[in-house]
């Protein structure tokens, strides 16, 4: 192994749930593949694997994404998750679509688990106190350390409603410089390590922007980063989603300063060994679903997935089963990156509820083109935004019977360069119909005679799949980059 490291730093960010083993994407010789990785039986015999190597000196972190994003584990609002969570043995997390049930829901969960959720940007709207506890010290291996967890800040802006009931959440940049000083002046740490779910490009800017952070464990964006970035002293890292990597960062520390470090994104793949408890747990929630899940409803000819910023394979097929459910016009989505992949082949229950797991109704309204142009322009901005600050989404909002040409580097409000509905110009006086999903495919604010339709995502995925197999969504270019 070489040189002996005084730290080491294990990463889980994004799993989404993800109980078991689970397709993932890889590129290769330009090409995409699938293969088969993840599962928290696995991870937890990563976890204790290091942990024996490295006694009291590894820290162990989720950046939040954690408690949805699967059947089961939705179904449950999250519940299901606790023991497992509890065996996994982090030191701390952070969160994000965990405030999918709810802050209440979320405060309850938090309490359940044998560490803490940390969120400096998280207050409650009455008394404009913390939510959650803003850090935690630890010793490890003789050096004290301070751990500073921040949340999404786009819970409470661009997520429905509920998420952020009864609470507010700031971006922490101003809130970060003073618990540094408070962690290094009166609880005399060692060191700082900040783990954070605002995205890759807000916590780059926030390395940039402030001094002190020595490690910078980020989340949100799903960057596969091989090799850590270093942005002044601060070290930054990502490991992907879906649990199917683990980030590990080895550290040497002398006089408060890391002198040395390594890094490694470890693919949990087959090869790992489950640990027997969490297996047992897994199968324990899996099993009541196995039926529902396992059915099979139709094939794809291409594979699906979730792995282009403007327009993919997955979302083409459910944007074209919102309009066959609603002989829409054009339908909508949210730029979502959760959602593992389909490959070529059979498409079973678990895949459509992979796809889409909170299964909202599908919606419609009345849409003038001129909101149509306010709304993607807002898009673009909340996606390219120049300062990383004011990036305020996911992906760009996935898009069904529309054509739109743009360029990312004009300025907000002007990048949108060409427009059609179908093979028609868009008529900004005109008004079309629209079908979406959740107020992050259609926000509140545009379209009018707004309804929801007797029917429910996962349903009119089903119908649409059952009657058209094999499908294939291919790209057609919907949204481009020029």
């Amino acid at each position: 192994m070489g040189k002996n490291y005084d730290l080491t730093i294990l990463q889980m960010n994004d799993s989404h749930a993800y109980l078991d083993l689970h397709h993932e994407y890889f590129w290769k010789d330009g090409e995409q593949i699938y293969k088969k990785v993840g599962g928290y039986g696995r991870i937890k015999s990563y976890f204790d694997k290091v942990r024996k190597e490295n006694p009291d000196s590894v820290i162990v972190l989720d950046n939040g994404d954690t408690i949805h994003g699967t059947y089961p584990v939705v179904k449950s609002k999250g519940e299901v998750m606790i023991p497992i969570l509890n065996r996994l043995d982090f030191d701390a997390w952070t969160a994000h679509w965990d405030f999918a049930y709810g802050p209440k829901h979320l405060i309850d969960i938090a309490d359940e688990l044998n560490y803490p959720l940390l969120a400096i940007n998280c207050y409650h709207e009455d008394t404009n106190e913390l939510v959650f506890d803003p850090y935690k010290v630890m010793e490890k291996n003789g050096l004290k350390i301070g751990l500073i967890g921040i949340a999404n800040t786009i819970v409470d802006k661009t997520m429905p409603d509920h998420f952020s009931e009864g609470i507010y959440l700031t971006l922490g940049d101003d809130e970060l410089t003073t618990y540094i000083e408070e962690l290094k002046d009166e609880k005399e740490v060692d060191m700082i390590v900040v783990f954070a779910h605002l995205g890759y490009p807000q916590e780059v800017k926030l390395a940039t922007d402030i001094e002190g952070i020595d490690v910078l464990v980020s989340g949100h964006t799903h960057n596969r980063l091989f090799d850590p970035v270093k942005v002044n002293d601060t070290i930054i890292i990502q490991s992907g989603c879906h649990g199917s990597f683990i980030g590990r960062l080895d550290l040497k520390i002398e006089d408060k300063k890391v002198t040395d470090y390594r890094h490694e994104l470890v693919e949990i793949d087959k090869n790992f060994e489950q640990d027997s408890e969490v297996e047992r747990l897994v199968n324990e929630i899996k099993h009541p679903q196995k039926d529902i899940l396992e059915e099979i409803v139709g094939e794809t000819e291409l594979g699906l997935a979730r792995d282009k910023v403007m327009e993919t394979t997955m979302d083409n097929l459910l944007l074209k089963s919102l309009i066959h459910a609603s002989d829409a016009e054009m339908a909508f989505s949210n730029g979502w990156r959760y959602g593992s992949a389909v490959p070529p082949g059979k498409i079973t229950m678990e895949d459509l509820w992979n796809i889409i797991p909170t299964n909202p109704p599908v919606s419609v309204c009345d849409i003038t083109g001129q909101e149509l142009w306010d709304m993607m322009e807002e898009n673009l901005e909340n996606t390219f935004a120049k300062d990383p600050y004011d990036q305020m989404g996911g992906y760009v909002k996935r898009c069904y019977g529309i054509n739109m040409y743009f360029k990312i580097e004009n300025v907000e409000g002007l990048r949108i360069q060409e427009f059609f509905v179908g093979n028609e110009r868009l008529d900004r006086n005109k008004t079309y119909t629209a079908a979406f999903v959740t107020t992050q495919g259609i926000p509140a604010k545009y379209g009018s005679k707004k309804r929801d339709l007797d029917i429910d995502a996962i349903t009119a995925l089903k119908k649409y799949v059952k009657e058209n197999s094999p499908v294939k969504p291919q790209i057609e270019g919907t949204i481009v980059a020029i």
